[in-house]
């Protein structure tokens, strides 16, 4: 759920990541905001359902992350807020100030919004201060370390690649010829990005994580990386905006399987013992509730991604603007 969370939420930050740079006029903002219109808030529901599930699944792991991240959580709703927010309430007044402010707004929900997620996924991965009590140990302040930081600040790269892809298939003119140029720039950061973050990860976690040695099949996943990224390449021509989405789509869904397979079966490992650690087992609800989870989780799913398949379908090719438009 996660994964197709980043993957689909992604574009839309990725949008706002870029929007002040890629569109230059209010017309172009206005194109990129109606490119997203129809599917941003519906793309959030998959994030709901990623901590809807924690709960009825793995409680003691959904007690830890929100109690431990618990500023950062609070920080993650603020910024939602605030996108939401900006999108909706720009379009209300014609003042070219008030439109910039909501601009800006949007901005800053988008990149703030994108690294949060990077920086809490980042100390996933390195491992948190959780004791033997179950207890997260540590603060807000050292979730801000350099490891984390970068795996941040790729996230918000990979995503603002994925959200020019998006706008190369849904906008055209002046704006689409500067998101062809932006994405090509971006694919070299995000592969400048991904070197750094795997040496920096093979340092942090002093060698090559035990899934891949106990599971040699599991190496099909990092190569996924590499399939992305040389897909991203292939895809530069104007012509194959489509392609170049996808591109994009398939790397965000590599490096999320690769993150869960690097500490699997962790969910939570514990830097302080790793005998701490909640992992599937030890963190799991009764079979029972387990078995309605599963149940539950299938029928929703199914639901959001009919939905969403719907929407998609409904507002696809290029973006028109109307009076009704924001």
């Amino acid at each position: 759920m996660l994964t197709a969370y980043t993957v689909l939420d992604g574009y839309d930050l990725g949008v706002g990541s870029l929007s002040l740079w890629i569109a230059r006029n209010d017309e172009e903002r206005r194109m990129a905001l109606n490119s997203i219109g129809p599917v941003w808030n519906g793309n959030e529901v998959w994030l709901v359902a990623a901590g809807g599930m924690l709960v009825v699944s793995f409680p003691r792991v959904y007690a830890v992350a929100f109690s431990g991240f618990y500023l950062a959580f609070m920080l993650v709703l603020w910024l939602l807020v605030l996108r939401g927010v900006s999108i909706e309430l720009r379009s209300q007044i014609g003042n070219p100030l008030w439109r910039e402010l909501w601009d800006a707004g949007f901005w800053v929900g988008s990149v703030l919004l994108a690294l949060l997620l990077g920086v809490a996924l980042g100390n996933i991965v390195r491992g948190l201060p959780i004791g033997i009590d179950g207890y997260f140990k540590g603060t807000f302040a050292q979730m801000l370390n350099p490891y984390a930081l970068l795996t941040g600040i790729l996230t918000v790269v990979v995503l603002a690649w994925h959200g020019t892809n998006y706008l190369r298939v849904k906008t055209e003119g002046a704006l689409f010829a500067r998101a062809v140029r932006w994405s090509h720039r971006l694919w070299w950061i995000a592969l400048v990005m991904v070197v750094v973050v795997t040496i920096a990860t093979f340092m942090v976690l002093s060698g090559t994580p035990r899934t891949f040695h106990v599971y040699p099949a599991a190496w099909a996943v990092p190569l996924l990386i590499l399939a992305g990224l040389v897909w991203g390449v292939l895809s530069r021509g104007a012509e194959r905006s489509t392609s170049a989405f996808r591109s994009s789509a398939l790397l965000i869904v590599a490096l999320m399987l690769t993150a869960a397979l690097t500490i699997f079966p962790d969910l939570l490992p514990s830097t302080v013992n790793p005998q701490y650690s909640l992992n599937i087992y030890n963190s799991a609800s009764s079979p029972h509730a387990l078995r309605v989870s599963l149940i539950a989780n299938v029928f929703g799913m199914i639901a959001v991604i009919v939905y969403s398949t719907y929407v998609h379908r409904v507002f696809h090719g290029k973006v028109r603007l109307g009076e009704g438009h924001y």
